[in-house]
Parts: C-alpha cells; sequence; structure tokens
C-alpha cells in the first residue's frame, strides 16, 4: 500500500460520519477515490430515497479525499466550496461515490464527484448525483 492510500484509510476510518453512514473505501488511486455506500433505511427521506445529506457526504468525502491523494506528507484538504446537482432520485441497493482531481495547484484543488446507484444484481448503474468541488491545502500546523 502507497503512502497516499495509508493516509487515505487512516483518516477515513477516523471519520466518524462515514461509519455512522456506514460507508466504505472501495478504491484509492493517485487522483481519484471510490467510496461505497449500501442502501440502508436508516438514511432514507420521507419518500424512501437516500437523503440528499448521505449523497452530499460520501461525494464530498471522496472529492477530499481524491484530493488528499496528491497532497505532501502532512498536509491536509478541507472542502472550500462546493455546488451539487441531483440527477434522479437516490433509488438503489448500494451506490458508489466516484472523486476525481481535474485540477492540482499548491492550494487549491478542483475535483468532480458523481454518486451512481445501483439495482439488486446489476452491474449497470445510473448517476443521481453531480458534484464540483474546490479543495483547499491545510499546510502542517
Amino acid at each position: 500500500m502507497s503512502d497516499f492510500q495509508q493516509r487515505v484509510a487512516a483518516s477515513f476510518g477516523a471519520q466518524g460520519l462515514m461509519t455512522t453512514l456506514g460507508a466504505t473505501l472501495a478504491l484509492v488511486a493517485d487522483g481519484e477515490v471510490h467510496i461505497a455506500l449500501p442502501f440502508s433505511p436508516h438514511l432514507s427521506q420521507q419518500h424512501g430515497y437516500v437523503h440528499a445529506g448521505a449523497v452530499t457526504s460520501v461525494v464530498d468525502s471522496a472529492c477530499g479525499y481524491a484530493a488528499l491523494t496528491r497532497m505532501a506528507p502532512g498536509h491536509e484538504v478541507v472542502t472550500a466550496e462546493f455546488k451539487i446537482n441531483f440527477m434522479r432520485p437516490a433509488l438503489g441497493e448500494r451506490f458508489l461515490a466516484v472523486g476525481k482531481v481535474v485540477s492540482a495547484g499548491k492550494l487549491l484543488l478542483v475535483c468532480t464527484g458523481e454518486v451512481r446507484a445501483f439495482s439488486a444484481g446489476n452491474a449497470d448503474y445510473k448517476v443521481v448525483a453531480l458534484m464540483q468541488a474546490t479543495m483547499v491545502s491545510v499546510a502542517p500546523r
């Protein structure tokens, strides 16, 4: 496991929200991170879809961790801004948030993210949300 993969895994393991949501790391590569989220009625809104807050949380984290893979050891990232578009209701058995770095500067990193919904026993997916996010590098104290 590479240094950045270890750093992402350790940071992800320390996030209480991801644990609460039942999210897990599915892929950590240079500039790209996937986070898996199983459907749970505990994450639903009143119509039975996965709540927008849960969808937003996992794709924001996927983008942030994708940015972290580009940081020097000791550096962290925080979200400065994001825009999310919900394309359709978040219906599915499982979801995958994919975050990718588009541009990595010294201070700001621009990322894109999408959340994919998978039905039972089906490898095909539907994109339920798209995100564009700006992450800020935080130097060690």
